[in-house]
């Protein structure tokens, strides 16, 4: 590599935490961070609506191969909520469908919170990337169509109002599951509270092990690639999968190991194994593959070295 040649180093792998825009889908973002690597594998680690910014984890190379083992059970946002008019797509950016004035007072939230706070079930919105035999909800969505939509369980751990806004707006604060969905949240509240709403402004503040502390802008992305400096920015394969049991493969066995060859799992005793629950396998202080304990054996399910 010359000294002008500012392409990133080939094989690189880890995750990069991204500070999304408003206004680029994830599969942009996604695509923005490939071009970036020179068409490095990349892929996010869970979406995030177009209009919404904050945190969103990408995959670089082998990485991606974690996707089913990251704890990603909490996410965190900071949300506007509009009330007076609630919209086709519980965000600002859809049409208007209902109208309202008794605009709700501060005391009026507070007390309404508690209600939508544990666990419970939600129905997601039809403006949503879930698929219903085969298709996308926003597919039919578009063409005026509405199918039957299961209520979900999600849990909100936390929500706090945090302050009113101009134009009859309120900031709040969530820590939810997986899968919730904060406009409906929005939605919902202006109708428990007599006053159609919508989610004007939503921001990530964490997922998983993400947090908006650690995320860097596409900007900063660029310039680290035109320093070489890119893997200043990568977070560590095992960081995100920390929550895993560390196995380290004993001297003996890592020939055979290294050849594919199921190891007993009596060699691994004392690491207290559990059947169907998978393991982060070391070599020596190398994070080598996730592997999963299976009758007598302990098998390798994802390998990570070269």
């Amino acid at each position: 590599m010359n000294s002008m040649d500012t392409s990133p180093k080939p094989g690189l792998c880890g995750f990069l935490n991204v500070l999304k825009p408003p206004g680029m889908s994830s599969a942009q973002t996604v695509a923005r961070v490939r071009r970036l690597l020179c068409g490095e594998k990349t892929g996010h680690a869970g979406t995030l609506d177009p209009e919404a910014s904050g945190v969103l984890p990408l995959m670089i190379g082998k990485a991606a191969r974690l996707f089913d083992y990251l704890q990603d059970k909490e996410k965190a946002y900071i949300a506007e909520i509009a009330f007076g008019y609630a919209t086709d797509t519980q965000d600002a950016q859809g049409k208007a469908i209902a109208m309202g004035d008794a605009y709700p007072d501060e005391n009026a939230i507070r007390a309404a919170l508690p209600r939508f706070t544990g666990e419970q079930l939600q129905t997601p919105p039809m403006y949503s990337a879930l698929s219903v035999n085969g298709q996308r909800l926003y597919h039919l969505a578009r063409q005026g169509k509405t199918v039957a939509v299961a209520a979900r369980p999600v849990t909100v751990n936390k929500l706090e109002l945090l302050d009113l806004t101009s134009r009859h707006g309120a900031l709040i604060s969530v820590r939810c599951s997986k899968g919730f969905y904060v406009r409906t949240l929005c939605a919902d509240l202006g109708e428990a509270l007599g006053c159609p709403a919508h989610m004007r402004f939503l921001l990530r503040t964490q997922s998983g092990a993400f947090t908006l502390e650690t995320a860097h802008t596409l900007e900063e992305i660029a310039e680290s690639v035109r320093l070489c400096e890119l893997e200043k920015l990568l977070v560590p394969m095992e960081m995100p999968i920390s929550h895993l049991p560390r196995v380290t493969v004993p001297r003996g066995l890592e020939k055979p190991f290294l050849n594919g060859v199921p190891l007993s799992i009596g060699a691994f005793a004392a690491d207290g194994l559990t059947p169907g629950l998978p393991v982060r396998l070391y070599l020596g202080d190398r994070l080598a593959a996730v592997g999963e304990c299976d009758g007598q054996t302990l098998k390798t399910k994802t390998w990570l070295l070269e």
